[in-house]
């Protein structure tokens, strides 16, 4: 069995898998632009994060209904829990879906329908968390947030994701101070495209508990002396930075020498459908390319509890991370 884990950055609409994807688009009625799976697993190749994100897009019209959005979670549940994940923190684009006229309720009550089982069908506690498309306006993020008013009760925090570059964190203070007078927790991707400078602006103007990603923040000594400091989780994700090309090969990965540094590293998958690997292949990964010890990936493990949403259930939190400590390698 797999070190135990919480997955803190994964997209779910990114675990659609091609075989899946198929499935979906005949229940609904929807044509893909393949001719079969093999050939849509062919156009998972990307050259940065923005080729990515039109296959991503053009995916999710398979999406439709309740049942969709469910069999997508469970799927991924079941995958998850098999790589040893016992906490999932599920990111989710209301936006990509409410632009296609789906309704937030169909996304909402659709992954909560495998989430709200998922512990006692996978023995996965779950947290879910939307975000925000920085490549759309603030205004649009202000009325998903309205918008998911009557859903709050499942969902505990805000997100910021899509494309990075030309879209600083600034530009969604007041959504995010919104969010926080809400009482929902903060995370935003930063310093995966774009600067460090993004990542300090996500900490000071949105007031972001963890940062997804992360990654180029080694290029300024002062902010991960911060990051140190105030132990700020990073949410890496080593075999996506591989992909997208934001690292040009996984020995390339700086994760080694952030974690010498004393920054609080976890690893996840982000899209593991698109990126080749779950988080327990993402563990796997950088254990036998980056030659870490058993200690850095117990560390590891234990950074993701300790990261956690879990403030309302420390119990649980400490159980997960007594699992860790007890695991045998």
């Amino acid at each position: 069995m797999p070190i135990p884990k919480a997955e803190l950055h994964l997209h779910i609409e990114g675990t659609l898998e091609p075989e899946l994807a198929f499935e979906l688009a005949a229940r609904n009625g929807v044509t893909l632009p393949y001719p079969d799976t093999a050939a849509l697993r062919e156009a998972y190749a990307f050259d940065d994060l923005q080729s990515f994100l039109d296959l991503y897009y053009g995916l999710m019209a398979v999406l439709r209904t309740e049942r969709d959005f469910e069999d997508l979670a469970d799927a991924y549940l079941a995958r998850a829990a098999a790589q040893g994940v016992r906490h999932a923190e599920i990111f989710f684009d209301p936006q990509a879906h409410l632009a296609r006229g789906v309704a937030m309720g169909t996304v909402v009550d659709g992954l909560w329908r495998a989430l709200g089982r998922s512990e006692a069908t996978h023995g996965v506690s779950t947290r879910l968390i939307l975000c925000f498309l920085r490549d759309e306006s603030a205004d649009s993020a202000a009325r998903t947030l309205a918008a998911a008013g009557p859903y709050l009760d499942r969902i505990t925090g805000v997100g910021l994701d899509s494309a990075e570059v030309g879209h600083p964190p600034a530009k969604f203070r007041a959504v995010y101070e919104a969010a926080a007078a809400l009482g929902l927790r903060r995370v935003a991707h930063a310093g995966e495209e774009g600067p460090p400078e993004y990542v300090t602006e996500a900490l000071d103007v949105l007031g972001v508990e963890r940062v997804d990603h992360g990654l180029r923040s080694v290029e300024d000594p002062a902010l991960v002396a911060r990051l140190v400091r105030e132990r700020i989780p990073l949410t890496l994700c080593p075999l996506s930075n591989v992909r997208l090309r934001t690292v040009d090969t996984l020995a390339d990965h700086p994760l080694p020498a952030m974690l010498e540094a004393g920054l609080m590293c976890t690893v996840n998958s982000d899209d593991p459908a698109y990126f080749g690997g779950y988080a327990g292949d993402n563990f796997d990964a950088v254990r036998s390319v980056l030659g870490l010890t058993e200690e850095s990936v117990r560390e590891l493990a234990r950074n993701s509890f300790v990261a956690a949403f879990l403030d309302d259930d420390e119990e649980r939190r400490a159980r997960y991370l007594a699992e860790v400590d007890a695991y045998v390698f």
